[in-house]
């Protein structure tokens, strides 16, 4: 197979990353836009020594889960964005279901059975996007795998006051990046990229007032918040004087949770090494006694302590690591909470985790990332019994 042939499939299964898995001639394919069970003719993309890639471009058989897409920048050559938009979107859900437990059994060697739970809203859900303006000096979204710009006027995951003509009234500067945006208390922000101003926005979770660069990462699911301190609290079973760990804790949104839980004679401990973020948690709880904010990267903020009661992590998309792990089990907490935005990460560390003797007691899975390949999984570990 070369870049730009057509071939014949029978779609497989669904892989880590929202591409099916289809096979031609022996060689496999990941396959974007097809739903597996389907026939499909694909167009191939690319191309390694193992396998190659494509884009379904007609169906032959459909699955009965297969939609319209509502948005018309959800096709092969549109915007990268919204991978599943195709999917009946209870269907996207068993898919994501399905990618969890296949990353478990291959990477921790663990059978699970996960149902991923539904978040309303599952449109205009994202409270933050990201544009880069494109040489029309128009709002731009990326191509899948793809620096090629795809010029949008409405954005079907935005949030609804993300007014796309609006901005592109502004004349903006080709090639930069324009971040938008809305807050949970109100407040609408237009970052365009060099023209950075110091405007802050306010944002609310668990009865705690944060004030923000609005570049900063927060949960850009408008319910992220509310449902993962939920859980999150739940899971620590936090107790009055804990020492709690909110390792890349970012602005502290759950360090917000905690302080109500573990009272005046508890403590927490935020280790986070992005600058914005460690500016706006001094801020945010610059008024608070018993929350100790360290900026460093986590596996070496933690070598100076010795215990620690329960361990909070919410890592980036490449998750933990192995040292992060180890060094988390050496302070022997009562439980560890996980919070995950990629499932292969977490097989991953789950698998270091039990090495470290923490096995896993819990888990629940969340659709924050709707229409997308995406999703959130939150997991307690516990020490093993011996």
């Amino acid at each position: 197979m070369e870049i730009g042939d057509q071939v014949e499939v029978e779609v497989s299964s669904i892989a880590h990353g929202g591409h099916c898995v289809a096979r031609h001639d022996g060689q496999v394919i990941f396959v974007r836009h097809a739903i597996p069970g389907e026939r499909v003719i694909v167009e191939i993309t690319g191309k390694t020594k193992n396998f190659a890639r494509g884009n379904c471009v007609k169906v032959l058989r459909a699955s009965e889960f297969r939609v319209t897409p509502a948005c018309k920048y959800a096709t092969p050559n549109g915007c990268g964005g919204c991978d599943f938009q195709h999917i009946e979107l209870g269907h996207q859900r068993v898919l994501k279901s399905q990618i969890i437990s296949e990353q478990f059994m291959r990477l921790a060697k663990k059978e699970l059975s996960i149902e991923v739970e539904a978040v309303e809203p599952t449109h205009n859900w994202r409270s933050r996007m990201e544009f880069t303006v494109s040489p029309n000096r128009k709002l731009a979204l990326f191509a899948a795998r793809s620096n090629d710009l795809i010029e949008i006027d409405k954005c079907l995951i935005a949030h609804s006051q993300v007014d796309i003509s609006e901005i592109n009234k502004q004349k903006l500067p080709a090639g930069k990046k324009v971040d938008v945006v809305i807050s949970s208390a109100g407040d609408k922000q237009v970052v365009i990229e060099g023209r950075e101003n110091n405007s802050l926005i306010k944002e609310n979770s668990s009865g705690f007032e944060f004030t923000l660069n609005p570049i900063s990462f927060w949960q850009s699911h408008v319910k992220a918040p509310e449902v993962l301190t939920k859980v999150v609290s739940s899971y620590a079973q936090l107790r009055t004087g804990d020492h709690v760990f909110d390792l890349y804790g970012g602005a502290g949104l759950f360090t917000g949770m905690v302080l109500s839980q573990i009272g005046v004679g508890g403590r927490v401990t935020l280790i986070e090494s992005d600058d914005n973020a460690i500016t706006d948690a001094r801020r945010s709880f610059a008024q608070v006694n018993n929350v100790e904010i360290v900026q460093a990267r986590v596996e070496k903020g933690l070598k100076k302590y010795v215990a620690a009661d329960v361990v909070i992590l919410d890592p980036p998309r490449t998750g933990a690591g192995a040292d992060v792990v180890t060094a988390v089990a050496k302070l022997k907490p009562r439980a560890i909470v996980y919070v995950a935005c990629d499932p292969a990460a977490l097989a991953r560390d789950t698998a270091y985790l039990q090495e470290s003797g923490y096995v896993l007691d819990e888990i629940r899975a969340f659709d924050l990332f709707p229409m997308t390949s995406h999703m959130e999984c939150v997991a307690r570990f516990i020490p093993e019994k011996r």
